[in-house]
């Protein structure tokens, strides 16, 4: 371990300049132990305006210059999904640690490639799956490990935009790894496997753009303990993006944005209903995933305890099979 990054800030590199790029530059640039000192994109000119933006010292027009940077201490990959195995897989390559924006790569055989990169490598790497480092979401998961809502029977949660968005928007492209799956119902999907681990079997149902992109889908997983997870994802539906687990013993309910809540409910059997609310703050901080990050490098860490790799492939698996089966495949799949 670099031991300039136990004792000083860590020096990040942004690779790619869109909305989650700026979101989470934002969040970092106020974390005091952090340092965000490159930016790249494919355009000099994008790259050159980032910069001025954040106050980034060095602007990239190509990605391989920030891949060689070696005052780099990590990479935050944001570009769209269809590109994360050729921008985070050039970066390890150059012996950097990644975190990469969810979904992951397009599917589980690109997954399993930049996970074999980073582990041949001895780099750190960690989707940015950040409602996994959300407190609150810590302390639900806590709470159904230690059994407040006895065995797990059931999980559901839902994923909906009301678009509608035209057929030249990314979540309509095929080429971009476009449908309501990837974009929006990972998370869905991240929160059953959370609590329930990946699937045994699985049946899905979609509707389909002209494109050959889902629309929505709906998903129920099975799990050989006899619990059941429905999840659900639409770019056509403004839904309650809301999720619940129940057990044998009682049930949790997560309101609106159960991915960066603001409180949860737990309902037991005999009691009054408990209510859980987050620390102060902005509920949409991606804060929480950096900071773990960096706890994890200075700890000399190649993977996440948040956000295992092994959970990464299974999620990625689970989505390769909904794929599968409501028909949709991307270009050179």
């Amino acid at each position: 371990m670099d031991t300039e990054m136990t004792e000083q800030k860590v020096r990040w590199g942004i690779l790619a300049t869109g909305g989650i790029a700026a979101a989470f530059t934002a969040d970092l640039v106020d974390l005091p132990d952090a340092e965000v000192v490159a930016v790249a994109s494919r355009s000099e000119e994008s790259a050159k305006a980032f910069a001025e933006r954040f106050g980034i010292e060095r602007a990239y027009g190509e990605w391989g210059a920030l891949a060689e940077d070696a005052d780099i201490d990590v990479v935050y990959v944001a570009t769209p999904h269809s590109a994360h195995r050729a921008a985070a897989g050039l970066c390890l390559e150059a012996g950097r640690n990644v975190l990469c924006e969810k979904a992951f790569t397009l599917n589980a055989r690109e997954a399993q490639e930049l996970v074999g990169l980073a582990r041949e490598r001895g780099s750190f790497l960690m989707e940015a799956m950040w409602m996994y480092c959300n407190p609150l979401i810590r302390q639900l998961k806590a709470l159904v490990d230690d059994g407040a809502i006895g065995e797990v029977r059931s999980v559901q949660a839902d994923f909906g935009l009301a678009g509608p968005f035209p057929p030249s928007h990314r979540l309509r492209d095929p080429a971009q790894g476009g449908g309501a799956l990837l974009d929006l119902g990972v998370y869905p999907v991240s929160f059953a496997q959370l609590l329930l681990g990946e699937p045994s079997d699985i049946a899905a149902r979609a509707t389909l753009s002209d494109e050959g992109v889902d629309l929505q889908t709906g998903a129920l997983f099975s799990y050989d303990s006899g619990a059941l997870a429905s999840v659900h994802c639409s770019i056509i539906g403004g839904t309650s993006t809301s999720a619940s687990v129940t057990g044998s013993l009682g049930r949790i309910d997560v309101p609106y944005g159960f991915f960066f809540p603001d409180r949860f409910v737990l309902h037991r059997d005999g009691r009054d209903p408990e209510e859980f609310k987050a620390e102060a703050g902005p509920r949409n901080s991606l804060k929480h995933e950096a900071v773990e990050v960096m706890r994890a490098l200075r700890a000399g860490e190649t993977e996440s305890p948040l956000v295992p790799l092994e959970g990464t492939l299974a999620v990625m698996r689970t989505m390769d099979t909904v794929r599968e089966r409501i028909g949709v495949r991307y270009p050179g799949e």
